[in-house]
């Protein structure tokens, strides 16, 4: 029995040694798929992380060209696309932007390689991203105005001559009886008997929803609406608005409608539309309803509106990113 117990440890150790050789060769033949699920873990992730920031970078160059070119000039679509894509993925690089007429659209193109960690081992050393994006725009279709007030289309063109908005001149618009614009008003000198140009608020907040060739119904009163403040139509003073206009109105008092045109940005310096809702000094007298301030254009990517490229052009254009 002692001889046996004795052969013991050096028959164990023998096998231990053998089988530490035999371990190390599985190790060695594993490391190759290891390296593998290592690449995919890893790489591929970093693969969708470099293409959703290069996403974003072709989103913002395709928005910035697509507002340069709904202002009335491109410019130099390719400067502006690369110097946005490169701003937000500095590896990147953007392709010349591509313009469509119908419906008005551009489309940039980002691309850039990203170096692999671990897929060298098993022959990928980089692969190309890319991403695409489509902003189209037309002018506002319909949609949430930020104040219940319309304007006759005629106090557009009169202003603007006919055209686009150009300049930053104040002219006053005036709301009621003492208006002496010629051909924006009827008979009477009123726009809507009853009316003074408010909108009504359903949604009881001050603000107007709409939509082009639809009415929108009047609210009466020598004051805006009861769902507007004078601080909150104040906080709208040296910024711009973008309203309906009317080309058709017709019925009395509450039943009173304005049949809605289109849109125009309306930049408001001043207002006096009776009680406290006026600012100092007013920009009309005695008991005038007005409001001061000049169209201009806008371009805006929010969701206050919709658009549709079959909207009249009054300066002011919607963004969509349609991808």
């Amino acid at each position: 029995m002692q001889r046996l117990t004795s052969r013991l440890p050096r028959r164990l150790s023998g096998r231990l040694r053998e089988e530490r050789g035999a371990a190390a060769i599985v190790l060695s033949l594993l490391m190759v798929p290891m390296l593998g699920f290592a690449a995919i873990a890893v790489d591929i992730g970093s693969l969708y992380a470099e293409r959703a920031q290069l996403q974003v970078a072709a989103d913002a160059a395709a928005l910035a060209v697509a507002a340069d070119c709904a202002r009335g000039a491109c410019g130099d679509m390719v400067a502006t696309a690369s110097a946005l894509v490169a701003a937000n993925d500095g590896g990147a690089s953007a392709a010349p932007p591509v313009l469509r007429s119908n419906p008005l659209s551009v489309t940039v193109n980002g691309r850039t390689p990203v170096q692999h960690w671990f897929a060298p081992v098993i022959g990928h050393d980089s692969t190309a991203v890319s991403a695409s994006a489509t902003v189209a725009w037309g002018g506002p279709e319909q949609g949430v105005a930020v104040l219940p007030l319309t304007f006759s289309w005629c106090e557009f063109a009169q202003q603007t001559g006919g055209g686009l908005p150009s300049g930053t001149t104040v002219r006053t618009i005036y709301f009621t009886k003492t208006s002496d614009t010629v051909g924006c008003t009827g008979p009477s000198n009123n726009v809507v008997p009853g009316g003074f140009a408010y909108l009504d608020t359903p949604s009881r907040k001050c603000e107007a929803a709409s939509a082009r060739n639809a009415r929108s119904y009047s609210s009466t009163g020598n004051t805006p609406p009861s769902t507007c403040s004078p601080d909150y139509i104040t906080s709208w003073v040296g910024r711009t608005v973008l309203l309906p206009l009317f080309d058709e109105s017709g019925g009395t008092g509450d039943n009173a409608w304005y049949h809605v045109f289109g849109y125009a940005a309306f930049r408001i310096t001043g207002f006096a539309f009776g009680g406290q809702f006026s600012t100092s000094p007013k920009p009309c007298t005695g008991n005038e309803r007005c409001v001061s301030g000049y169209f201009t254009r806008l371009v805006d990517s929010s969701d206050a509106f919709s658009y549709s490229p079959d909207a009249p052009d009054l300066g002011s254009s919607i963004l969509r990113l349609v991808r």
